[in-house]
């Protein structure tokens, strides 16, 4: 049973659960412009920082190429010229799969106060957050990089042969794009779900278990946000409704029991 007192579903059932968290977070965005607002201050940031480095990518990766290639100097143009645009091309689209993996974690990282208190506000809107320990800032910051770089290792151990099989005829455009947004999105979730989480005192690897143990809304609320952060600019205006969707997703889905405090009653 769910917060609400609904049995919670699984499969096709829960995977709907979850894209509706995400459909929910908007809803709750939309009811609270100011709060959407708030919260694109970092994902516009980051989308600044992202576009240099993809410009710089574009405009060094043929150098990048040739200079990883230097046994093909003695090959014709022609072929030599062929293979390092191909290895150009590769390298750019790496570095596009790389900043939609990655997005979401830099954008939290660098507004982490700004979506903390946009979180906190979601569940105050509930009827009131988990009373959060206190943790040095330096602190929180360093634990979010750590456990950000570990959840990229575990996104690269999956995307880099995902890639790989992306060039297989037919499997590379039918099996290989539904692995990856699946993949993807689960570890948005991840990603997403951090603030929520972190507030009832859980550690990495208690929330992984959490998400692992009930993988299906975890996944529908994931790939909903892939797909959303691939339209252009996407990921910018959906980032405050996504950390609002995760927040409801983990008070009434997966960590119902957790104790919350009130809110005071006006003075």
């Amino acid at each position: 049973m769910n917060s609400m007192g609904a049995p919670v579903r699984r499969g096709v059932g829960g995977f709907a659960d979850g894209a509706g968290y995400f459909l929910k977070g908007f809803a709750w965005v939309a009811r609270h412009p100011r709060q959407w607002l708030f919260g694109l201050v970092p994902a516009l940031i980051a989308l600044v920082l992202y576009v240099a480095a993809l410009l710089l990518l574009g405009m060094y990766a043929g150098d990048f190429a040739a200079w990883a290639t230097p046994f093909a100097d003695g090959w014709s143009t022609a072929l030599r010229d062929t293979l390092r645009i191909l290895l150009g091309i590769v390298v750019f689209a790496l570095g596009l799969v790389l900043s939609v993996i990655t997005f979401t974690a830099v954008t939290l990282l660098i507004g982490g106060p700004f979506y903390e208190k946009l979180s906190e506000r979601v569940e105050d809107s509930l009827g009131g957050a988990v009373k959060a320990q206190e943790t040095p800032f330096w602190r929180s910051t360093v634990r979010s990089v750590r456990d950000s770089l570990i959840t990229l290792l575990y996104v690269l151990a999956f995307t880099i042969p995902l890639f790989a099989l992306g060039f297989v005829p037919v499997v590379g455009q039918t099996v290989v794009p539904v692995l990856g947004a699946a993949v993807s999105g689960f570890f948005l979730t991840v990603e997403l779900s951090t603030l929520a989480m972190e507030r009832r005192g859980l550690a990495r690897r208690q929330r992984f278990a959490i998400l692992r143990g009930d993988k299906s809304p975890a996944l529908g609320f994931g790939v909903l946000a892939f797909l959303a952060f691939l339209i252009p600019f996407g990921a910018v205006v959906a980032m405050p409704a996504a950390v609002a969707g995760a927040t409801l997703m983990v008070r009434q889905r997966l960590t119902p029991e957790t104790p919350v405090t009130p809110i005071p009653p006006p003075m």
